[in-house]
């Protein structure tokens, strides 16, 4: 759904849920009334459900896949491993401390 049909969509409930209240004020809270406001309430959660839903399908398109296939190990021949220090160090020899 555009940001221009859930704009529309709130637009709409804000007159509807107004209606509702007066309809509440004009003629109390009669079986009638209750079932408007009960289904109204479920009309809200479905509509903040969609806008969620929306939400999370267009991070989705932002999704950047890694490939986990193993790297060539030729690629790293020669390479210290972080945080070991160079104990591959190749000719040459480290003096005891």
């Amino acid at each position: 759904m555009s940001a221009r049909n859930f704009h529309d969509l709130n637009r709409a409930m804000g007159q509807l849920r107004r209606c509702i209240d007066a309809l509440h004020r004009t003629h109390g809270g009669g079986a009638a009334v209750g079932r408007l406001v009960n289904s109204f309430e479920r009309l809200e959660l479905d509509a903040a459900e969609l806008s969620t839903l929306d939400r999370a399908r267009s991070r989705a398109h932002n999704v950047v896949y890694i490939n986990d296939e193993p790297y060539d190990p030729v690629i790293w021949h020669g390479a210290d491993e972080e945080g070991v220090g160079g104990h591959r160090r190749h000719g040459h020899h480290h003096a005891e401390l």
